[in-house]
């Protein structure tokens, strides 16, 4: 990102002040819409997130924002489904595993989401975006997976009522 002197970053990701700028942007666009917000909102949360895992990000956030690329993209639930079961997950897991950040940069970010002048692209575009991401630490699926099964019941029932519908 361009540097910005009116940038400011209050965040424990690893990330630049512009780039954090940008990210509120976007995260205020998904605030002041309904529809984004309950159709996307937590991708864009998780993706951005694990995008800039490490230096002083905790492994709490980057496993916490793993499951939800995992729960996304593995589990089928939809944005709005998610947060109770990390919420579930942070108040109850007092081990969280470390993660290295993966090696393999993925050249969606934030900023693709920021160019987008549609309600229809936003949404393709952070799926794409999170999906990228999500790949990128396939190294890692295994890990998440056994790490959620054996901490999350939560999940079971968010499934239980998501076949119930």
């Amino acid at each position: 990102m361009p540097k910005k002197e009116s940038a400011v970053c209050h965040s424990y990701y690893n990330v630049s002040p512009e780039c954090w700028d940008l990210y509120t942007e976007v995260l205020a666009a998904e605030y002041g819409n309904a529809f984004l917000f309950g159709r996307i909102h937590q991708l864009t949360v998780d993706a951005y997130a694990v995008q800039h895992a490490g230096a002083k990000h905790p492994d709490k956030s980057v496993m916490v924002h793993l499951t939800g690329l995992h729960l996304a993209f593995v589990r089928g639930l939809q944005s709005f489904q998610i947060p109770p079961v990390l919420q579930s997950l942070a108040s109850s897991v007092q081990i969280w595993p470390h993660f290295t950040p993966v090696e393999e940069k993925v050249s969606n970010t934030v900023f693709d989401v920021a160019l987008c002048s549609t309600t229809e692209e936003h949404i393709q575009v952070v799926r794409e975006w999170a999906g990228s991401i999500w790949k990128a630490w396939t190294p890692y699926h295994y890990e998440i997976a056994n790490f959620i099964s054996n901490h999350s019941k939560e999940l079971i029932d968010v499934e239980t009522s998501k076949r119930n519908v």
